[in-house]
């Protein structure tokens, strides 16, 4: 059973919603109104990128906090990195220094100074 098929469909009972011929294509008054709604150009925004801020979590927590935070305002921030970095050199090489004179290793000072650190943001240092 042979089955041909037709621009209007199938021959073998099967009808089509297809009306119309594949040659045509929109114009005149149809092409006209579709060109009126689309837009000629679409802007897109460009997504705001915040650059990211070093912030310290711990910024007004702790007990030493307000004063450190005042400290700054006063000398201002390039002299009170100085000064805090000179501070943590320095508490760093007096834990180096005990940890000599008591025999503990390299891995048990670098556990101190990290508990110095957890220590300083708890009371406000590192504010």
């Amino acid at each position: 059973m042979a089955t041909s098929i037709s621009a209007t469909g199938f021959k073998g009972g099967f009808g089509t919603s297809f009306k119309g011929s594949w040659g045509t294509s929109i114009v005149g008054e149809d092409y006209a109104m579709l060109v009126k709604s689309v837009p000629n150009h679409v802007r897109v925004a460009k997504p705001v990128k915040l650059p990211p801020m070093m912030k310290n979590v711990n910024e007004g927590k702790g007990l030493f906090a307000p004063l450190v935070v005042v400290t700054r305002q006063i000398i201002g921030k390039k002299r009170f990195n100085q000064l805090r970095g000179k501070a943590i050199a320095l508490h760093s090489q007096v834990i180096t220094e005990f940890c000599k004179s008591i025999g503990a290793d390299a891995k048990q000072r670098q556990g101190l100074i990290r508990l110095a650190k957890k220590n300083g943001e708890r009371l406000g240092f590192l504010a």
